[in-house]
């Protein structure tokens, strides 16, 4: 029996390697892999001495060979193939273990070249897994480590592997090739050429290719959808994200855990001091900063503590034991977070049923993936680039954004003191991550209101200070997109506010800053719109 090992991913191979000598198996490999088999002392046959011809070209034919394909191609029930082989002093291969070149790690980072890029296309690993994959009633096939045990298991077994687990591999491996080619494919489609010469395009142009392959794999059924009637599941593509997150306790994931936890994570990644954001049903009912976690917790619970109740929490620190305390001191849904550190695990572990999911939604913030935002409508999809507050990134001041927009700037004849800048900074972060039309008013540390999802702006004023649980003298007011009239702006100065950004644009703006100035108001136009529907 023979068993044919060409990975890039070389987790847990030696081990897998070693179970299949065990089990009588010749290991045939090729360059890297058959050298990690032999450093781990483990015999192995290089393939060249399988097709009598040496690797070439910097490795780009290695496997390319009848040698190799005949013995994975060839069907153990028609004696016509095997006599074929025969005839040709061919042996069967048996088990195909191919995954293959990191492409995809190689497209995410923008320096890398085209050409390197070009040296990362797999040719013989996607047709030795297509070759294994269409003849798995003979011949098991394995791209992914995690399968590894399953397949020992099967191997162990009697008859060998079922042919339901045969079928899975093989349906798992075809997925693999077609989630890779279509990786490549995207890539290059991003690709510009000027005068011979060819370079990586915009982030902007790879977010919409002519053509969209989106090949994801179930992570996991969820417990139900936004109704208990619907069934749902998640699906991700690799580890980026909810892809990989680490689900460390609680009951099951509903699709609106997860739509509620995404909308605390995006939130609380827009800060860079310590940060606590409660959610109910997408949107922010509480976001505080504070020099700890724990404080910035309690203040940003304490903003609306009846819509608290039940929340969702986003953390920007891993959790430690007094911020896990504050946390389960009232009930809380799900909490997510980069991570907690062991004694805040036994905190929550007091609490079985609430959700403890641990992922870093800041890291791969430069993968084409994570830049890309997918919903559907009935029979098709939209596509657009994720909406980041980068006009916010820096402290704000008077100065122009930190990507160097020109048009960010005081409109009113009053200058904000330092401390409502402050506060407005952190109020339009905020309004950035509110359905629409939102208004919101904040200090320099916490938010203090929230008007969300209002059909008007004067509306969503009404609804910011029905919900206050404090006074909203001396805040200041963010709105996401322009006011059509100075209602709007009367209304968020009857409220209190003392500062305002908006986007600016509208055909009244001058009668809306002239508002301001007879309310003595210091009015911000930012010059971006930061709509969420």
């Amino acid at each position: 029996m023979r068993a044919l090992l060409s990975v890039s991913d070389k987790s847990n191979l030696v081990d897998f390697a070693r179970g299949l000598l065990s089990r009588g198996y010749e290991l045939v490999s090729t360059g890297g892999t058959a050298r990690a088999l032999a450093d781990a002392g483990l015999s192995v046959t290089a393939v060249s001495s399988v097709t009598g011809f040496p690797e070439m070209m910097d490795g780009r034919v290695k496997t390319l060979h009848p040698a190799v394909h005949g013995g994975i191609l060839a069907r153990r029930d028609r004696p016509d193939d095997l006599q074929a082989i025969a005839d040709q002093g061919i042996s069967p291969i048996d088990v195909v273990v191919v995954n293959l070149y990191p492409f995809a790690r190689a497209a995410a980072d923008p320096s890398t070249t085209v050409p390197a890029l070009i040296e990362e296309i797999d040719i013989g690993g996607p047709t030795l897994i297509r070759a294994a994959a269409k003849n798995f009633r003979h011949v098991l096939v394995v791209v992914d480590p995690a399968d590894y045990d399953g397949a020992m298991a099967q191997l162990d077994q009697s008859e060998g592997p079922s042919d339901g687990f045969r079928l899975s591999l093989a349906a798992k491996a075809f997925a693999h090739t077609r989630s890779y080619d279509g990786t490549i494919a995207e890539t290059l489609s991003g690709v510009e050429v000027t005068d011979g010469a060819f370079s990586r395009g915009t982030a902007r142009a790879d977010l919409t290719p002519e053509s969209l392959d989106l090949q994801v794999q179930r992570q996991r059924v969820l417990r139900y959808g936004e109704n208990p009637h619907q069934t749902a599941a998640l699906y991700a593509d690799g580890a980026l994200g909810f892809g990989g997150a680490d689900v460390v306790q609680g009951k099951a994931l509903s699709f609106t855990n997860l739509l509620d936890l995404d909308a605390a994570a995006r939130l609380s990644t827009e800060f860079q001091e310590p940060a606590a954001v409660v959610v109910k049903h997408m949107n922010p009912c509480g976001v505080a900063t504070a020099a700890t976690l724990h404080d910035a917790y309690v203040a940003a619970r304490e903003v609306d503590p009846l819509s608290a109740f039940g929340g969702i929490v986003g953390l920007n620190r891993p959790i430690d034991r007094d911020t896990a305390t504050a946390i389960t001191s009232t009930f809380i849904e799900a909490v997510v977070a980069p991570d907690a550190d062991a004694e805040a695990r036994a905190v929550f572990a007091t609490k079985k049923n609430l959700r403890l999911v641990l992922v870093d939604c800041g890291a791969g913030a430069t993968d084409p993936r994570m830049n890309r935002e997918v919903r559907s409508i009935l029979g098709a999809i939209l596509v657009q680039e994720y909406d980041r507050v980068v006009e916010a990134a820096e402290p704000w001041g008077g100065k122009a954004w930190s990507d160097g927009a020109e048009d960010f700037r005081v409109v009113t004849s009053r200058q904000p003191t330092a401390e409502e800048w402050a506060s407005l900074r952190l109020a339009w972060r905020v309004c950035a991550h509110v359905k629409s039309n939102a208004v919101v008013f904040a200090t320099a540390d916490r938010l203090a209101a929230i008007g969300a999802g209002q059909t008007s702006r004067v509306d969503a004023v009404k609804v910011a200070t029905m919900k206050a649980t404090t006074d909203l003298t001396g805040t200041a007011a963010a709105s996401d997109a322009f006011f059509p009239f100075r209602d709007g702006l009367d209304a968020i100065a009857a409220a209190g506010a003392s500062a305002v950004a908006q986007p600016g644009g509208s055909v009244r703006d001058e009668e809306v800053i002239n508002a301001a100035n007879e309310h003595g108001i210091a009015m911000v136009f930012t010059a971006r719109r930061h709509f969420r529907h």
